[in-house]
Order: structure tokens, then C-alpha cells, then sequence
């Protein structure tokens, strides 16, 4: 085991800017994205892996020849290079706490910025683990660069063990997850496998089997602008709207500060423009995909009621299809949650079957023919200024991804 190797990597990884950029249309939003792709491509090749493609669009795809004597379909590994445009991912300064002591954590380049115990639980079962934080003033980078080191270093030890049977492993790292745009240009159907798992998800021993449904409203208002000194009876305020829509939202319900479990939300996020036009962002998030289209006319209807306060201004609301429920996809491949489990279960670790309130490359995956469950990668409070990361859970994760494809391996042998 190299678990010093896994966090040379890890740390590597996290000091290349990869912030995803939603205000442009290209693809992958970053360079950074390209610079870490490059990175990955080098490293693979290195290992060994002469089937490694690194396309004009940033996406990374390599193949892992399987080992064994009899057939075992293709299973893929995937994460993502990008990181959440919510809080920088420049210059990163990485924190190395060896031997973790069960105290709230300081963070070095901000001292107001604390991690602490009570507002992460989980740290009570890390003492004496190794932790990796931020310095208080960027992002991490965990979500999802845990993800790449420990597919990296499963790799890595699958061409160092050849006695470890598997099948054909494909490697699949993509760009722009966080923006929603990562399994845009994967040929899914080119990638030829039978499952896949992304190594997205916090702690250890989660198996995602469900995610959010979700969709995109953008609501665009037109109002009438003129100079003030003749507004009387001319000027429709598009702004004033937009606030008036926003109020009608409800404040003790359908809110990502007021749900939890399998409650869906309404999250207004953006709003931008000014008394001529405005724009407003709605995130429609639902466990049932058929309740997304009664929040879209609830919206609607705010639309209409909002317009019959404002005479002249006029709303557009476009709804923008996001990602799909994964549950819904994965019961046409039970396998694929199945030996998820059974590896834990031979490692004598324990495992929970979750549900994430949000979405993976896994969501697009699955919705588009590829069943791909999410699995725990080590990462914790992600997005924030005020993430780390777990590199015992990181490496339990390795170990668990060595086992997942062994055992497709082995139960491809005893059906034959």
C-alpha cells in the first residue's frame, strides 16, 4: 500500500487551478481543466497505459487492459477535473494535519476561519487520521481531485500487481461537472461499458443510489426604463419584479435552508440586471422527476401573478433539463450497486446505501444508458473555504475500487 504516494498525488492535483467558469460557453470553461488533463495523461503513460486519449475538448479516457483468461465486460471509473466556481481555487495552499488530535482546526491563512468539531461530527472518528485541509482562503479542491487520486492510484497498483485479476478498466475524467456540463461530450455509447462508478462522494462507505432530479429555470423580466424625472405612469421597474417574484417564494418550505432527505427546493441563486431586464436563476430540485414539472408551473404561476401587480412587464421562463435521478436508471443493471456492496462487505467495512442532494456525472451517465452509482471519496465540506479531506478514507477508497473489480472479475468467472 502507498498511501504516502495517494497523497503526493492528491496534493499535486489541488495546486492546479481547474475553476470551472459558467459565464462562457466553452468547453471545458478553464484551462486549468487542460493543464490538469495533461498532467493525468503524463502520469498514466507512465504507468504503463498505452491506450490514453486526451481530446480538444479536455475529456480524458484511457483503458486499463483486463488480465484475466476469460471474457469480463468493461466497468468504467470516472471523476471530474473541474472545481465549484463558488469559491476559488487559486492558489491553493494545501494543510497536511498528520495524526489529527480531535481539536477544531485553525486555518493558517485566515485564523477566523476554524473547522470545528461540532460542526463536523464526523472528526470524531478520524483521531489519529490524517487530514488535509484548505488554508481559510480557497477552496480545497477534494471535489473532486479525491476522486482522481484514487482512481490514479488503483491503477497504479492494478499495473503493479498483475496477480490482482480484473477486467478491461476504463478511465474516464471529465470537465465542467460543477457547471453541469461534464458528460456533454462523452460518447457514452463508445465507452462500451457495462457500469461505471464515480468517486464523488463524502466520508466512506456511502453508496449513492439516488440523486436529485433536476432542472434549470431562467427567468427572464422585461420592464420599460426611463430617466426617473419622467418615469410617472412610463416606468415598469424589472427589478421590482423580480423582487415581488422572489417573495412569493415560499419561506418555511421548498428551500434548500428549510429541506432535508427526499424533500425537493426551489433555490433562486442569481439574479442579475436592472430596471429594463432582469434575469433570475432558479434551481427545481425533486427525488420524483414528475413533481419537476409542478414546480415549473408554480413558477409560471408567480409569473402570472406577479404580472398582473406590474401592467408592462412581461416574464419569460425557460426550463433547461439538468441531470435525472440515478435510482431510476440503476435497476437496469443490479450489479453494478450489488458488487459496490459486496466489496465492502469482503473488506469488512461498513456501507450505507445514501442519497445525494444534488447531482454527479453519474446522474448524466445513468440517464444516458451507462448505470454509474457514486462512491465515497474522502471529500467534506466541499465548495468552502472550509473543506478537507480524510486521505484514510481516500485510501479506503482504493482499496474498495480494487475489490469492486475484482469481484466483477470473479463473478464473470463462476457464470461461465
Amino acid at each position: 500500500m502507498e498511501p504516502g504516494r495517494l497523497l503526493s498525488r492528491f496534493l499535486r492535483y489541488v495546486k492546479v487551478d481547474t475553476t470551472a467558469d459558467d459565464t462562457t460557453d466553452e468547453y471545458p470553461s478553464s484551462n486549468g481543466q487542460f493543464e490538469l488533463g495533461r498532467m493525468l495523461v503524463g502520469e498514466l503513460k507512465a504507468m504503463g497505459i498505452d491506450d490514453v486519449v486526451h481530446n480538444d475538448r479536455g475529456i480524458v479516457i484511457a483503458t486499463l487492459p483486463g488480465n484475466t483468461s476469460h471474457e469480463v465486460p468493461t466497468v468504467a471509473l470516472n471523476s471530474h477535473l473541474d472545481t465549484s466556481p463558488e469559491t476559488t481555487g487559486k492558489n491553493v495552499q494545501p494543510q497536511v494535519i498528520e495524526n489529527y488530535d480531535g481539536r477544531d482546526i485553525v486555518l493558517s491563512g485566515n485564523t477566523d476561519k476554524v473547522i470545528r468539531r461540532e460542526e463536523n461530527p464526523e472528526l470524531s472518528d478520524l483521531i489519529d487520521c490524517t487530514l488535509i485541509t484548505t488554508d481559510g482562503t480557497t477552496l480545497l479542491g477534494g471535489d473532486d481531485k479525491a476522486g482522481l487520486a484514487i482512481i490514479m492510484e488503483t491503477v497504479e497498483r492494478f499495473c503493479e500487481n498483475s496477480e490482482l485479476p480484473h477486467g478491461p478498466v476504463r478511465i474516464v475524467f471529465t470537465c465542467d461537472e460543477e457547471i453541469g456540463r461534464g458528460v456533454d461530450y462523452v460518447d457514452v455509447p463508445g465507452l462500451n461499458a457495462v457500469a461505471c462508478y464515480t468517486l464523488d462522494g463524502p466520508g466512506a462507505g456511502q453508496i449513492d443510489v439516488e440523486t436529485f432530479s433536476a432542472d434549470l429555470a431562467t427567468i427572464t423580466i422585461q420592464g420599460i426604463n426611463i430617466h426617473p424625472s419622467i418615469a410617472q405612469n412610463r416606468m415598469v421597474n424589472a427589478i421590482k419584479a423580480a423582487a415581488d417574484f422572489v417573495s412569493r417564494l415560499p419561506k418555511d418550505s421548498l428551500s434548500p435552508e428549510t429541506t432535508n432527505n427526499r424533500e425537493g427546493f426551489l433555490h433562486p441563486y442569481t439574479l442579475e440586471g436592472g430596471v429594463g431586464e432582469a434575469t433570475l436563476r432558479v434551481l427545481i430540485r425533486d427525488f420524483d422527476t414528475d413533481r419537476l414539472e409542478q414546480h415549473a408551473a408554480w413558477l409560471k404561476q408567480i409569473a402570472q401573478e406577479v404580472t398582473n401587480e406590474y401592467p408592462g412587464i412581461q416574464f419569460d421562463i425557460q426550463i433547461t433539463a439538468q441531470y435525472r435521478n440515478l435510482g431510476d436508471g440503476l435497476k437496469q443493471e443490479p450489479r453494478a450497486v450489488n458488487h459496490a456492496v459486496a466489496a465492502h462487505e469482503r473488506l469488512g467495512l461498513p456501507f450505507r446505501r445514501s442519497i445525494i442532494r444534488g447531482g454527479t456525472d453519474g446522474s448524466r451517465f445513468t440517464e444516458l444508458g451507462l448505470p454509474t452509482p457514486n462512491l465515497s471519496s474522502g471529500q467534506h465540506n466541499p465548495h468552502s473555504v472550509l473543506e478537507w479531506a480524510c486521505l484514510d478514507e481516500m485510501e479506503q477508497a482504493v482499496t474498495v475500487c480494487l475489490e469492486l473489480l475484482q469481484i466483477w472479475a470473479e463473478s464473470e468467472s463462476g457464470s461461465r
